[in-house]
């Protein structure tokens, strides 16, 4: 099992892949999920241990939203952010975001310091918006319209909007 992100950043059908591994072993089952990053594979592993929170649950957690979004939006304690999340309601959310923020503020330090995590602006919103509204998923949208700004490092709609539908092109 692997999240969304960590199938986007696999290559070609055949090719050689390294994943970052956790075996998850039950009494009836024993199930591996895999990540591109060690950086996925920490914060999964922090999901895990809050109380309701399975593996799968966790995958689908780390799908739905980019990952610098999602650390920061459990550092900064955003349960409306994370209740956007399909399959996580807002006791979810708010249980995550207690449980976790502190622990994700000491593992991941660097995400806030580098402002990595907050794309500016409000033509970031409304290039996301725009790319929802063309039928691309949120996080997919969320994660180009965040390289478009690091990459163009502007305020310009448009400019954003060609830079992001590029980047989801391909």
């Amino acid at each position: 099992h692997i999240p969304v992100s960590t199938y986007y950043e696999l290559g070609e059908a055949g090719g050689d892949v390294c994943l970052q591994i956790h075996t998850h072993v039950t009494e009836s089952s024993l199930s591996l999920f895999g990540f591109f990053t060690p950086k996925e594979r920490q914060l999964f592993l922090q999901l895990i241990q809050v109380s309701g929170i399975g593996p799968r649950l966790a995958v689908t957690i780390l799908s739905g939203l980019p990952l610098d979004h999602l650390i920061q939006a459990v550092s900064a304690g955003d349960t409306g952010r994370l209740a956007t999340i399909p399959g996580i309601g807002k006791k979810t959310a708010q249980r995550i975001a207690l449980e976790l923020g502190e622990k994700v503020r000491a593992l991941f330090p660097e995400a806030e310091a580098a402002g990595v995590v907050s794309p500016a602006g409000p033509a970031y919103s409304d290039v996301v918006s725009a790319l929802v509204n063309l039928g691309y998923p949120r996080n997919q949208a969320e994660r180009a319209a965040g390289k478009a700004v690091r990459s163009v490092g502007g305020e310009q709609f448009d400019q954003l909007l060609k830079r992001s539908l590029n980047e989801l092109a391909g």
